[in-house]
């Protein structure tokens, strides 16, 4: 791991208090059995409600508990200053979208919601590659519970208006051969002449499993997430 990224990653260490992680189970009401990961900040306290991030994994092989892994490797070290509540279940089909994927987050976050005090108005999306794609589509189909989205290496077939109504980070490297950057420079530029909230973070330099070079952006991207929020 690069210098500068190992040095950004333990400024954010240090920028909020021990997580606690678990690996959970989840029954979901139409009988599907829900693997996931989650941290909760060690000074949680109900009656401060905190920001929920839902994080989705990216495609490949995958071990039980592989959102977990990936939420402690990646996304809980980048966005930690937020201080969330964050839970990373695994894939229950071959994508998010799929309509049993689709059921089981959102029983998911209904399960998240009603166990810890939320604040309603920070609730975000972050994915990589399969997860960035899901993430698009998690935000255009739920941006009446989501109030933020990162995108991350991922492409997208949904129609551009319904996308971007919350803001939205999205990050991609120009030398991704996986997943080509051409959508997401052309969609970021069309959401902002639409006057999307969005902003368009390219990377250079970077092949497609170069996961620990996203670390710097994945920390942008968070510190943009809190302004918005904060406005």
């Amino acid at each position: 791991m690069k210098p500068l990224i190992v040095a950004a990653l333990f400024a954010a260490l240090l920028q909020a208090p021990a997580f606690r992680l678990q690996q959970k189970t989840l029954q979901t009401p139409d009988g599907t059995t829900l693997l996931y990961g989650r941290a909760v900040p060690g000074d949680y306290d109900p009656k401060q409600p905190r920001p929920l991030v839902l994080a989705l994994h990216p495609g490949g092989e995958k071990a039980p508990y592989y959102g977990a892994q990936y939420m402690r490797a990646v996304f809980l070290p980048g966005l930690r200053e937020l201080n969330p509540i964050m839970v990373a279940p695994d894939c229950p089909t071959r994508a998010w979208s799929d309509p049993a994927a689709e059921h089981a987050v959102m029983a998911l976050m209904e399960n998240v919601l009603s166990e810890y005090s939320i604040d309603r108005g920070r609730i975000l999306v972050v994915g990589f590659s399969l997860g960035g794609r899901g993430t698009w589509f998690m935000e255009s189909r739920h941006s009446d519970l989501f109030t933020a989205a990162i995108v991350m290496a991922g492409t997208t077939d949904e129609s551009l208006e319904g996308l971007a109504r919350i803001p939205t980070y999205i990050i991609h490297s120009r030398d991704d051969k996986v997943v080509p950057f051409g959508q997401a420079e052309q969609r970021a530029a069309a959401l902002e002449r639409m006057g999307r909230p969005v902003k368009f973070d390219m990377l250079e330099g970077l092949g497609h499993f170069d996961m620990d070079g996203y670390s710097p952006a994945l920390l942008r991207a968070g510190s943009w997430v809190a302004e918005r929020w904060r406005k």
